[in-house]
């Protein structure tokens, strides 16, 4: 596998819209929803497309998850959408109950993960929906990385079936995998033998960039691309730090609840090993442009081998 870690030409937005148009086209159950958000997420052309199956609920995200387990009960696949923080924290009790309780089928995304909010603010940039989506008994979470992986997960989740989360930035990712590649554990994407690694999202370019870094300095870091935070990959991370003895987590999202608190709970209660989690504590979002709030909450390559060296 060759790593540019270049940005990809596709939008995010634009590989959420193409994989849904093509389930749609082949599965007359798939339904597309969304809260007013159609242009920034390039769902639009859907509504001409495929008129009878997408729906604008507006601007009432309890409402459409209400909406979607109706239309799960009748046997329908309702793909929902609307920045993150509206599908979880927002509608929370309507995910909740209406969805996980009742045992229905739906995949959620939420968008703008994190600092990828930007312009919107505080108000807007979520670093608990991870947190929150992994309390909900049976459901699956996922931070997707790259455009391929994105849209691996979209049609895996359609083929499964049951309720997934997948979080995303709606703009370009750093490409990582060939578009032959295929996710169905945790993706090791350099080795090493000093410390592991483990990062989702925006932060798997961010800890490759750190792996060379160390490199420099004469440590070998195993990085990890650990997308599906539920259910976690708990073999291929106990296999890494069985062998290097000391674990990072890095992700665009608080430290508690996210990936840091899945890998801490998964080795506390297996192979403890020394930890460090790398993301936002106990802080709100703000107005910025990515270079400046990643470096602001420190979800910078820069900041994941200093942590590294520490606890080498």
């Amino acid at each position: 596998m060759t790593l540019t870690l270049e940005k990809d030409q596709l939008e995010m937005r634009q590989v959420y819209a193409d994989t849904v148009r093509k389930l749609a086209a082949a599965d007359p159950d798939v339904i597309a929803l969304e809260a007013d958000l159609s242009s920034a997420m390039s769902t639009g052309k859907l509504k001409a497309e495929l008129p009878g199956q997408y729906v604008n609920v507006g601007i009432m995200e309890a409402n459409m998850m209400g909406v979607a387990a109706g239309l799960s009960v009748l046997g329908r696949k309702p793909f929902i959408h609307s920045f993150g923080q509206f599908v979880t924290r927002r509608a929370f009790d309507q995910v909740f109950v209406s969805l996980g309780y009742a045992q229905l089928s739906a995949v959620i995304v939420g968008s703008d993960a994190g600092v990828s909010a930007e312009h919107n603010g505080g108000t807007h940039m979520t670093f608990e929906d991870i947190g929150l989506m992994r309390e909900v008994p049976n459901a699956n979470v996922y931070e997707a990385s790259d455009a391929v992986q994105f849209s691996w997960l979209l049609e895996n989740a359609y083929k499964k079936g049951g309720l997934h989360y997948i979080r995303t930035i709606r703009k370009n990712a750093t490409q990582l995998y060939d578009e032959n590649t295929t996710f169905e554990k945790a993706q090791i994407l350099r080795e090493g033998s000093d410390i592991t690694i483990c990062a989702t999202g925006i932060m798997v370019a961010e800890s490759l960039k750190a792996a060379e870094i160390l490199r420099a300095s004469g440590f070998s870091a195993e990085v990890i691309d650990m997308f599906s935070i539920k259910p976690l990959d708990g073999e291929t991370l106990r296999q890494s730090v069985q062998k290097t003895g000391r674990v990072i987590t890095a992700e665009n999202h608080n430290v508690n609840g996210g990936l840091g608190s899945a890998v801490a709970e998964f080795l506390g209660e297996n192979c403890p090993v020394p930890l460090y989690r790398v993301g936002v504590r106990e802080q709100f979002g703000q107005v910025g442009l990515m270079p400046y709030l990643q470096e602001f909450y420190g979800l910078t390559a820069e900041n994941i081998a200093t942590q590294a060296e520490k606890m080498i």
